[in-house]
Parts: structure tokens; sequence; C-alpha cells
């Protein structure tokens, strides 16, 4: 098992990022934006600085945070966008080692619901493409239990998985997720465990229908529970931090300063691995 981290939640620039992980120890970033655009997006010049940058600090990245399918991209929206993305992105991942690309399956549109089975159909279909291309480009989409069809249920996220079909789509859980979309995060995680490549964690309370971001192990998202029974399966993959405590990428929130969000992140990270390093002496197991 390794820790990585969605490092845009540390500081803007890479060299910012770059100093969180080196801060706590950790070798893995997840890479969402630097500067304020997503990693498949950035200019090439750009993107070729970011990796001299890494390099040079001896830092992997674990999984590209993109944008496919995500909670700004209803499933009425043009499917050439998510497809171009892929394409600017695999490359990207090649020449970084990377192996995973973070996707969600697209929420309906507000404006213009489709119905829930053209909803499912599009989204299954548009999944059905973009897996094909990952599965052609050697790396491996992973659906987040987010906002999209597939992130409405567990029982959703396996019909995706089954239907799709496809060794290039697997699943990386969030732990606090369910807890926004009145989930049970433990139900919700045994019933995907079979596809679980990845893991993030965030935790939340929810109170009126309103979300509260905590440190990890402080709210509903059943944190201790599930890193307790990753670890007695063996797992050997990826637990990556999402704080949502100094800011709220997809919200708009921002933090109140630069320094706020590099710390917020930081004690974020040392939490995460004393729960880790408590339930592995509980267990008598190895990390």
């Amino acid at each position: 098992m390794y820790y990585s981290g969605i490092s845009d939640e540390a500081g803007k620039t890479i060299d910012r990022q770059i100093q969180a992980h080196d801060e706590l120890g950790w070798d893995y970033l997840e890479l969402r934006m630097v500067d304020g655009e997503n990693i498949t997006a950035i200019a090439d010049a750009t993107f070729d600085g970011v990796c001299k940058k890494l390099a040079a600090a001896n830092k992997r990245v674990s999984c590209f945070g993109s944008a496919i399918a995500n909670w700004a991209r209803p499933i009425t929206c043009d499917a050439q966008i998510d497809i171009d993305d892929l394409k600017q992105a695999m490359p990207r991942m090649q020449k970084l080692g990377t192996q995973f690309i973070r996707v969600m399956s697209y929420p309906n549109d507000d404006k213009s619901p489709l119905s829930d089975s053209d909803w499912r159909d599009e989204a299954v279909a548009r999944m059905k493409v973009l897996a094909k291309m990952a599965e052609d480009g050697g790396v491996t989409l992973v659906h987040e239990n987010c906002s999209g069809w597939g992130g409405l249920s567990s029982e959703n996220s396996n019909i995706l998985l089954g239907e799709v079909n496809s060794p290039a789509l697997k699943v990386v859980f969030d732990t606090g997720n369910p807890v926004t979309y009145d989930q049970d995060a433990w139900d919700y995680y045994q019933a995907v465990y079979k596809d679980i490549v990845y893991v993030h964690v965030k935790d939340a309370t929810r109170t009126n229908g309103e979300d509260t971001y905590t440190y990890c192990g402080d709210g509903s998202g059943d944190v201790r529970k599930i890193i307790g029974d990753l670890l007695a399966k063996g797992y050997d993959g990826g637990i990556s931090i999402e704080p949502h405590l100094a800011a709220v990428i997809h919200t708009g929130q921002q933090a109140s300063s630069d320094d706020a969000l590099y710390e917020s992140y930081t004690e974020y990270g040392r939490r995460l691995m004393q729960i880790v390093d408590e339930v592995a002496s509980e267990q008598g197991v190895n990390q």
C-alpha cells in the first residue's frame, strides 16, 4: 500500500504540491489541477515543466484526476469533449508511468433531463467508448462513486462495470462521497470491493442536507473501518487524500490563504498515516 493525495488541495503550483508531499514523506501525487488548470488541459510546454519538476523531486504520479464525465459534464454534453480529454491524457500518463485516470459517469441534465433508462443507456454507451480507448492505450479508467449515473448506488456502479465489461474500467472508492449522497459508506464499499483498485479518503458529516467536511476518521465515512478491512484483505494499492477542508474545487470554495490550504492538507495526511498505523498495529498486519 502507498500514500498519495490530490495535490492541488495542498497548493496551486506544482512546487507547492511537491513540497507538501516531501513534508509527508510520500513518493506519489495524484495530479488534478496545476495553476488552476486540469492536468489533461495544460499546454504541452507547461506539462513538460511539471514532468521535469516531478523527476527532480523523485515523485511519481498515482492517478490523473480528470474531468471526464464529471459533475460539470451532464449526460447531454458533447461526448467528443471526453474523448478528446482522454486522447490528450493517455500519452501524458504513459510519459509519467501513470496507470489510473479518474472518471465519473455523467450527472443527468438538470435543465433537460433524460429519462432514467435513457440516462443509463447513454452513460453505459459513452463509457464503453472511453474504456475501449483506455484498453488500447494501456491505461485504466477508475470510476469514482460520485456525481453520475454509476454513482447513484453501488448497484448502479456494478451494473456500469458489468455492462461495459472491460479490464480498463475499475473502481476508485471514495470514503466520503456516500455521506454526501445519503448512502452508507461501509455497505457501498463492501458491494463494490471486488473492483476497487484505488481509494480516495475524505470524510464528512451531513446535517439538514448540508455537508461538513472533517479530518479523516472524524466523520461518517467509516474511514477507520474501511482501512482496516483493506489492510486485512492485503490491499496493496494507493490511498489518496482529498481533504476538502480549506477549499472545495467543485463548489468554488476557496481557501482563506495559501498557508491554510497547505497546512490542512499536510495535517490530513499525518492523521491518515496515524489511522493506518493504529489499525495495522491492532490487526498485527504489515502495511
